[in-house]
């Protein structure tokens, strides 16, 4: 039976690994690595780099595949998610099947922890013949992102929600909690708040050599953050950021 193996590998630190994560991928017969484009091959290169520094068995096969990309165009957000999803199914199939008979472990190198707003795990389910999926955790950049700042992500007993640049922006801040993260913010959705009372985490380039980290009263910094992140992007050709706020009543 075909296996396929999801490993988190944390958010660009090799260190980060766990051994947990060091077996998985030297278990594998067959470690997939996507291309993202050339404005993404930061992500392709730490792949390598993980598989160059912790591949011992001299048996593994490393390939690269180019990742299909997501209409943006689509009307429909979630069609076009879901539509996405069985083009970079169909991509998995095809490439495990040029390399893999119908048994073996196949391993794809997961950034941060399958878990967390990552869709390897829905589309992993959309393969035909269904492999048997494994998981191995890795750390997320919800937690990077806090050891950055040494930060405690939730007050003394209360809670805190994790939610998308999207949502923010459309529903505004969220009922019943004082702490949020924010994840897969394509801009830069805090500047939809009244900054009264806000105070932000923000992190880029989280464990990698070009993270950027600021922080302080959102009034104050939201300014700088807005430009320094526009300026990250110019430079690199994409940027992946998250951020936390935490609202003092």
């Amino acid at each position: 039976m075909l296996t396929l193996s999801l490993i988190g590998i944390g958010c660009g630190d090799p260190a980060q690994l766990t051994r947990a994560a060091v077996d998985a991928i030297n278990a594998a017969d067959l470690i997939l690595i996507p291309r993202k484009g050339t404005t993404k091959s930061d992500l392709a290169d730490l792949r390598r780099t993980i598989c160059a520094d912790v591949l011992t068995n001299g048996k593994t096969v490393v390939v690269e595949f180019d990742l299909p990309v997501r209409d943006a165009g689509e009307a429909d957000y979630r069609k076009g998610v879901d539509d996405w999803h069985d083009a970079v199914a169909a991509t998995w199939s095809q490439t495990i099947a040029g390399h893999l008979e119908d048994e073996g472990k196949v391993a794809l190198l997961i950034w941060g922890d399958p878990s967390l707003y990552d869709s390897s795990l829905r589309i992993a389910r959309r393969l035909h013949p269904l492999p048997k999926i494994e998981v191995v955790p890795g750390i997320t950049s919800i937690q990077a992102l806090c050891a950055a700042h040494a930060l405690p992500l939730n007050d003394i007993g209360e809670p805190f929600l994790v939610t998308t640049g999207r949502r923010l922006r459309d529903g505004g801040w969220p009922a019943n909690v004082d702490t949020i993260v924010v994840m897969l913010d394509g801009g830069t959705a805090f500047q939809s708040l009244d900054p009264a009372g806000l105070h932000i985490w923000w992190g880029a380039y989280l464990g990698m050599p070009d993270q950027i980290i600021m922080s302080g009263a959102l009034a104050e910094v939201g300014p700088r953050i807005v430009a320094l992140r526009q300026e990250a992007r110019e430079r690199h050709g994409w940027i992946m950021d998250s951020y936390i706020i935490k609202r003092r009543r």
